[in-house]
């Protein structure tokens, strides 16, 4: 299994912190590397809370800078 490609590879470090951060917030416990432990309901859940948290960040962004 191949991992996803991220285009700036200093970026790996944060999207993993954020990753952690969205699972802890929908309450699943992740731990460092592998994860295939964890059920498909709650990898979703942790894309979908990255996903709510990107929006609304955007949309910070755009009511500051817009």
């Amino acid at each position: 299994m191949s991992k996803s490609k991220v285009n700036v590879p200093e970026a790996r470090a944060a999207l993993d912190k954020f990753k952690m951060e969205a699972a802890n917030e929908v309450g699943v416990s992740l731990k460092q590397g592998y994860n295939g432990d964890i059920t498909a309901r709650q990898a979703g859940s942790i894309g979908g809370q990255m996903v709510k948290k990107m929006v609304e960040s955007y949309e910070n962004n755009l009511k500051t800078n817009g």
